[in-house]
């Protein structure tokens, strides 16, 4: 699946592209299969490097020709040096990390002064989800085991049956993100609803935000 194909089913990964300016410099954290960057390189002739953990997608970003580095997030980005990207995507990987902060101050670095960190991240604060800790249940985005998605969930069980759990230690709402941003150095420029479909454009389920070092 190339990128336009896939970004047709998420609109997100499209969104994030038309950020990107032709040339920059590029890093993209949990980059997956390496399909945008891919699309950065050929269509924009962007110099892109990405991060990822997943032992079966590493293959596929090679046969992309992507600059792909296997490394847990957690360990940081030491091997870069302070300023290198115009670009930073950090696109649903934030809620994965236990060193929120940590993480956050090394974006940070990485970035170009006049750079953009662009995140994406579940909304735990949308409206469904606020229905559900209304009587009781889990908001959508968050887990608490690791065999199932499911618990807790009430009516959302049958919505969540067929997921995994993908390990979401972290949830935010966008007053969260903006204050823990502030707090390591970061100024929330814009959000956007990265909803990929009517249903969870309505519900406000994901956001997005443009971040700039201060």
């Amino acid at each position: 699946m190339n990128f336009r194909e896939r970004s047709a089913l998420r609109a997100d990964l499209a969104f994030i592209a038309h950020w990107v300016s032709p040339a920059s410099h590029v890093l993209d954290l949990g980059c997956g299969d390496g399909v945008m960057l891919e699309y950065l390189q050929s269509d924009k002739q962007c110099i892109g490097y990405g991060i990822e953990i997943d032992d079966d997608t590493i293959p596929e970003c090679i046969k992309r020709g992507v600059a792909v580095i296997q490394q847990d997030l957690e360990a940081g980005l030491a091997m870069f040096a302070d300023n290198a990207f115009d670009i930073v995507v950090c696109n649903h990987v934030l809620e994965h990390i236990f060193q929120t902060e940590n993480a956050l101050r090394e974006l940070k670095r990485v970035t170009q002064p006049e750079g953009i960190i662009l995140l994406g991240i579940p909304n735990i604060s949308n409206w469904y989800s606020r229905m559900m800790f209304l009587f009781g249940y889990m908001p959508l985005g968050l887990e608490c085991g690791t065999e199932s998605v499911t618990y807790g969930k009430g009516l959302g069980k049958k919505q969540a049956k067929d997921f995994i759990p993908s390990g979401h230690i972290r949830g935010f709402t966008s007053k969260a993100l903006q204050e823990i941003c502030e707090h390591c150095g970061l100024e929330v420029l814009n959000w956007w609803n990265q909803g990929v479909d009517l249903q969870s454009r309505l519900l406000c389920r994901y956001l997005g935000a443009g971040i700039r070092p201060k």
